[in-house]
């Protein structure tokens, strides 16, 4: 597994809409204050043309997001580039990406949800590490959660043990600054499902497999779908699947999850972790915990169910394709990755 090298300071963090961008005036001043927050730690912060553009779900056409991509790949002052946004389309910018020059370049991308379409991508084709975690105007909130203080101490090279937060924010709400931090008005609660028994302490080890599922069911069987050879490759490992969704159902997530079971993602897996689900309903009156039974239940290896991790946040940092020592218990849990 290649790491990228440690962010340094004075070093430049790059910000580009692979997918979609941002058009609000409440989102601008959010980006702005990201830069200054960032440079205050030591940080300068570029812009490519297409972040503050938005047009139908899209920064700007497919080709010309790939093209603004690779400026920060081959901009050697540019050690960490990070999405300005999640969106729909990434998928579209795929086939015009030079795989190669990020290969030959290698450097820390880091956003999620629909940025899974890119990270997961690098990681299994080309066995870079990439990071699952907080778009850049995650950044511009004026009081930094704590979360965003270790994205930066990961991004930097230590290795910190992260625990879950106490609270998270459930729901969506308005900006009107733009400065806002985030509303956390939920408990958390991590729940482990093995043997249904939702008190027993789960401990795992495995090289980390991260993305949102939304995005990853739109890759399996493509040519972008390296993942079987990937889980061969570290077969001695064992694979530890973090797995969130954004608006699936629990029609949808059962179909889903036996796509990736009978596509053979599931191999040599240790166990899986799941995010809380940012959107999520049912028309058969089907819980989140008996769509995954339904579906992994038969493979008797510990599952974890609400973990931090995804579009409710705050969330952990994710390095996608380290390896990831869990701990989960009594509701709570945490997370080391260690970069062998």
């Amino acid at each position: 597994m290649i790491y990228p090298n440690f962010l340094s300071k004075g070093q430049k963090i790059g910000v580009t809409a692979i997918s979609d961008g941002q058009s609000k005036d409440v989102d601008y001043i959010r980006l702005d204050h990201a830069a200054k927050k960032l440079k205050d730690y030591g940080y300068l912060v570029v812009e490519t043309k297409n972040v503050r553009t938005s047009v139908k779900g899209r920064s700007s056409h497919a080709r010309i997001r790939a093209n603004q991509l690779h400026q920060l790949f081959k901009d050697r002052e540019v050690s960490v580039i990070m999405a300005a946004s999640g969106g729909d389309f990434l998928v579209e910018a795929l086939p015009y990406i030079d795989f190669d020059l990020i290969k030959n370049n290698p450097k820390w991308l880091q956003g999620f949800s629909d940025i899974t379409g890119l990270s997961f991508v690098i990681t299994t084709n080309l066995d870079i590490a990439t990071i699952y975690s907080d778009n850049f105007g995650t950044f511009g909130m004026d009081e930094w959660h704590p979360s965003l203080l270790e994205n930066i101490k990961i991004l930097e090279g230590e290795d910190i043990i992260q625990e879950s937060f106490e609270k998270y924010q459930d729901g969506y709400f308005d900006r009107v600054t733009g400065l806002e931090g985030f509303v956390l008005n939920s408990k958390t609660e991590w729940r482990n499902i093995t043997n249904l028994d939702e008190s027993t302490e789960i401990e795992l080890n495995g090289r980390a497999l991260v993305g949102c599922l939304d995005i990853l069911l739109n890759l399996v069987g493509t040519k972008f779908d390296k993942t079987k050879e990937f889980i061969q490759k570290y077969q001695n490992d064992g694979i530890i699947w973090f797995l969130e969704s954004y608006n699936l159902s629990s029609e949808e997530l059962i179909r889903g999850l036996w796509q990736l079971k009978h596509a053979g993602w599931f191999e040599n897996t240790n166990g899986l972790v799941f995010g809380r689900p940012a959107m999520f309903s049912s028309y058969t009156d089907t819980s989140y915990d008996e769509a995954v039974l339904s579906v992994l239940g038969e493979l008797n290896m510990p599952i974890i169910l609400d973990a931090d991790i995804g579009h409710k946040q705050p969330q952990f940092t994710m390095i996608n394709g380290a390896i990831a020592s869990i701990y989960s218990k009594d509701g709570m849990g945490s997370i080391l990755f260690e970069r062998r």
